[in-house]
């Protein structure tokens, strides 16, 4: 649902299952922005985005979580992350978060 809304606001997204899906991809070191859920299966959304940064790779990432307490939220944004959202979130303010960027992949 939420690669749809993004694609008919005008933005190109690339979707991936996991983690490791995305660092194996030619995407990993040419994104504009990662949109990461924390509970990822295998490496979590803190794991990549910390692998990320120890490859060199500062992308502009955006949380999601259904269920993270202020602490984890605070870890994200202290290790560089944009924005954290939690579930249920607002589309029109994750949009609001995104719009000068022009793609966008969803972990």
């Amino acid at each position: 649902m939420l690669r749809r809304i993004l694609v008919s606001a005008g933005f190109d997204v690339a979707c991936f299952g996991s983690a490791e899906e995305f660092l194996s991809s030619e995407q990993s070191g040419d994104s504009a922005c990662l949109i990461l859920d924390m509970n990822l299966p295998g490496m979590s959304g803190l794991e990549l985005q910390n692998e990320l940064v120890q490859r060199g790779i500062d992308t502009p990432t955006v949380f999601i979580s259904a269920d993270a307490d202020e602490t984890a939220q605070r870890r994200v944004l202290d290790a560089g992350a944009v924005s954290f959202f939690s579930k249920p979130f607002s589309i029109d303010i994750l949009l609001n978060k995104v719009r000068s960027v022009a793609t966008l992949v969803l972990v």
